[in-house]
Formats: structure tokens, sequence, C-alpha cells
């Protein structure tokens, strides 16, 4: 079954929308309210929604989320001043200007990093600015459709699919669209990297990652969206003639890496997509619904010439090269999938089965939007002294169970989850060596995903130098640095099982 969920980060970053747009406790201004563009009220404030990136349907279950894009790392080329780019916006500004009928933003200027468009302070920002607003009249979205075309939709189009055909209309408009200036301002396939456009040599490198299988899927969905409007490409043909799969890919793409959920579905906001993702940013995209606008609110000062970030979202390396084409050196949202599964040969296995699923919360998606099936997502753990966070109590419980051998056993187990919080094997087994058996499988389990790591990233960087294969040079790049940063985690994670190991042999 197919799930469009759209992924609400109210739960997670409420407070610090609050935080922001509020007085603190101790009286200090979070949020200067005598300020004519900061103005608002109390239930102003609460009509404030949390600006999220669109959700990418996949196959139940799973789901997807919000954007940025600074400090990702394809190369460790260090930072550049950067660059101002009026001849890539001359037409732009003006016309995002005019057709607004309002200033946009009178603080942010348009300019270049080594990552690309990108936005900067023009004049000092202080923490609580509201820096750029975005009228809903001036963001694309799927009513934007001529009415003739929605009404042919069926209702299994998504709204990732109507947003797509919204820009490929455009485009073939060219400049007699009235969106002109800001579908030429969209970055060509050539400067996307995301894995739904690397070719089946280029994927091979990073096949170990759960990206992978992440990736076909995707690519799979994408190409079911593709035949579910293929009837209009055909009946519109002064607007469609020409689209294909890989064009309609682009578009699709462009959806999913710029696009924001709203109460039109999905919307793409122009100039506030040149904002650039930083992971320790606490400022976000938020849409008030009552002045019908989206808008910024700085969470730290700029001065002249500093590039000006906001976060998409708290998203694995994974993630952000899934959805937008880089990655981030140091992620501290980084994870590695697991998958630890019962042995077809156990004789318990059903038992045990039923055991986890009727004691245990299934784990079957992560923060990521990435489905697990059997994995289970796994964090760098800091320090191999402490108390193992990072790897999920859930599989620590899972390896538990696994080194069961009798059906008394398991019966204890969900005694013990029955007298406490419901959770099947969340304390230490009383048994030190069935504690210890279930820890070293673990770490045995690790240090095997270790080796296919290493052999893999070997492998990458013997072929790094063929061209010849048809990899792009970055891509392969970016490969290497995936692969490494999941591996650290991986060590992180062996490192502190082997001293919890230890330390169960010392206190036998």
């Amino acid at each position: 079954m197919l799930i469009y969920k759209k992924e609400i980060w109210v739960c997670a970053e409420i407070y610090s929308t609050i935080h922001v747009l509020s007085f603190s406790l101790q009286g200090k201004k979070k949020y200067d309210f005598s300020r004519k563009s900061e103005r608002t009220t109390i239930s102003h404030i609460a009509m404030l929604i949390l600006g999220v990136r669109i959700q990418r349907p996949f196959f139940a279950p799973s789901r997807c989320c919000l954007r940025i894009r600074c400090n990702f790392s394809t190369s460790s080329s260090p930072l550049q001043a950067p660059q101002h780019v009026e001849e890539d916006c001359v037409d732009f500004l003006p016309w995002l200007r005019q057709k607004a009928g309002e200033e946009i933003s009178s603080v942010l200027s348009v300019g270049k990093s080594i990552h690309g468009r990108s936005l900067f302070a023009c004049k000092p920002i202080h923490a609580g600015d509201c820096i750029l607003k975005v009228p809903y009249r001036m963001q694309l979205a799927p009513d934007n459709l001529l009415p003739s075309i929605s009404s042919l939709l069926g209702d299994d189009v998504t709204n990732v699919a109507k947003l797509a055909l919204v820009i490929l209309m455009h485009q073939k408009l060219g400049q007699a669209s009235e969106w002109a200036p800001y579908i030429s301002c969209l970055p060509p396939v050539s400067e996307m990297h995301s894995t739904i456009f690397w070719s089946d040599e280029e994927l091979k490198m990073i096949k170990i990652s759960s990206l992978y299988q992440e990736t076909l899927k995707h690519k799979a969905q994408i190409e079911k969206d593709f035949s579910s409007i293929k009837h209009i490409l055909e009946h519109f043909p002064e607007f469609f003639e020409e689209v294909t799969l890989d064009k309609f890919k682009h578009a699709y793409t462009l959806v999913e890496s710029r696009g924001w959920i709203s109460t039109r579905g999905v919307s793409m906001i122009p100039f506030a997509d040149f904002l650039n993702h930083d992971g320790f940013s606490e400022t976000d995209v938020l849409s008030d619904d009552f002045q019908q606008v989206s808008e910024v609110i700085a969470d730290q000062n700029y001065a002249p010439g500093d590039e000006v970030l906001i976060r998409y979202g708290k998203f694995s390396n994974a993630r952000l090269l899934l959805d937008f084409g880089f990655i981030l050196l140091c992620n501290k949202y980084d994870q590695v999938k697991v998958e630890v599964n019962v042995p077809e040969h156990d004789h318990l296995r059903s038992i045990k089965l039923d055991l986890l699923e009727r004691h245990t919360t299934p784990v079957l998606k992560d923060d990521n939007a990435l489905s697990l099936g059997n994995g289970f997502m796994v964090m760098k753990v800091k320090s191999s002294n402490g108390k193992g966070k990072g790897i999920p109590q859930s599989l620590r419980a899972f390896a538990r169970v696994l080194c069961c051998t009798s059906p008394q056993e398991l019966q204890e187990l969900a005694m013990e989850a029955r007298q406490n919080d419901g959770r099947l094997a969340r304390i230490p087994l009383k048994n030190r060596g069935k504690e210890l058996q279930a820890h070293q499988f673990l770490l045995s389990r690790f240090n095997h995903i270790i080796e296919n790591y290493n052999s893999l990233i070997q492998f990458v960087i013997r072929d790094s130098c063929s061209v010849s294969l048809g990899k792009d040079a970055r891509r392969v790049e970016i490969a290497q640095d995936l692969l490494n940063g999941e591996l650290r985690i991986l060590k992180s994670a062996s490192a502190w099982l082997k001293n919890y190991c230890e330390t169960l042999k010392n206190k036998r």
C-alpha cells in the first residue's frame, strides 16, 4: 500500500519556534513586538506553522522531510568569499518585487558561495528579525495548474506530481510564462546530485548503505507517478509534447528538494529556496495563514556579507543525499541502518517473533523517512565508556530475545515486560552470561558490517580514477564521504559493545 504522509515537525520544533517568537522566562526578548515588521499578537503566533519539506511518497511504511543545504560536503575545499551573481538574477529580483507588489526582503541579497547560489546579509541582522516574507500569491502550488488539466487528474496523482506538471508547463512556455524569471533560476539536472540521478554503476558504490534500496524504491515511485499523468502529457501536447520520464524526474525532484508543505498541498517559495542548510541553525520557514505569507525569522546575528542559513531538518547524510544531493562531513544527525533477523533455523523462531510483535514497539521507520523493515537506526556513540547512547535500546532488546534458548526464558522476559512498561528486554538480563552472549552477538554483527564497509570503500577508492566507467568524479567523492561517515558510526558502536562485553567478563 502506498502512503503519502506529511511530515510535521511541530512535536520536535514547537519549543524552539515559540522560544524565538515569545519572551523568555527571564524577560529577555526573543522577538521584538515593538518593530512593525515583527508586530503580532499571541493568537497570531499560534497561527504560525513551521514550514516543513515535502513528504516523499514511499511504500509503507515510510515518510519524508524539511530542507537545508549549508556546510554540505562533496569536497574538503575551504570556504570562499561570496561572489555576487547579479547576472544570474538580473530578471528575477525586479520581477519578484513587481509581482509581489512589496519588498520581499530589505536585508538579504543573492550571492554565490562554493555551494552555489545563496542568500547573504546586506545589512546587519539581529536574532528575532523577520528577514524575509513571501506572500502566498508568489508561491507555486498544484492549484496553479490550469483547471482543464486538473479536472483530468485522478485521485492517485500526488501533489508533488501535480506541481511537477506546473513546472514543466512553464518551462515549455519559456519567456511567455509569467513565472519565467523564477523557472530560469531553477538548477539543471547537471547541477543536481540526488542519488535519483545516479547511474547504475554509480549506485553500486553505495550498495551497502540503506540509501541504495531507498533510491531504487523512490525511482520506482517516480515512474509510477509518471504513469499516472501520462494521459495528461498526450492530451496537452502544446505544454507537454516533449516531456519524457527523465524530464519529469527532473521536475519532480525540483519540487521534492525545494518545496514545502503548505495549506495548498505543496508550495515552492521563490527567493526563500535560495537559503542553504546548516544543521546547527534554529531558523525555519514559517507559514502564517492569517496574513497569507511565509516568513523567516533569524535565530542569530549576521553581519553584512555573512551567509544566512536555515535548517531543513535533523537529517542523516543518506536522507540529505537522496533529497537534496549533498552530505555533511560532520553531521551530528547521521545514522546507519543495521539489520538483524531471527534465523530461520531457530527452533523458537515463531515464539520469538510473536513475542517481539506483542511487546516491542515496531521499528518500521526512522526520523529520516527511510523505511527500516527489520533494521535499527544506529547513531554515533560518543564514548565507549558511557551508557551506549546511539545504539537503540530496541536493538539490544532484540539481541537479548535472540539469545534465549528455552520457552521459559522467553516467558520470563514477557512477564518482566508486563510488570514494567510493556517493552521487552529493556534492562540487562539477570543471567550475566546470557547478557554477555547477547552483546557479543551484536559485536560480531557490527564487526562483520564494518569489514564489508571497509571492502567497499577500498573498491571505490581503487575505482575512483576510472572516469571511463561513466562515473561522475563528484559523485565518487560523495560516495566515499557517505560510506566513511557511516563507517565511523559503526566503529563507535563496536567500540562501546567491546567495552561493555569486557566489563561483563570482569564482573563474572
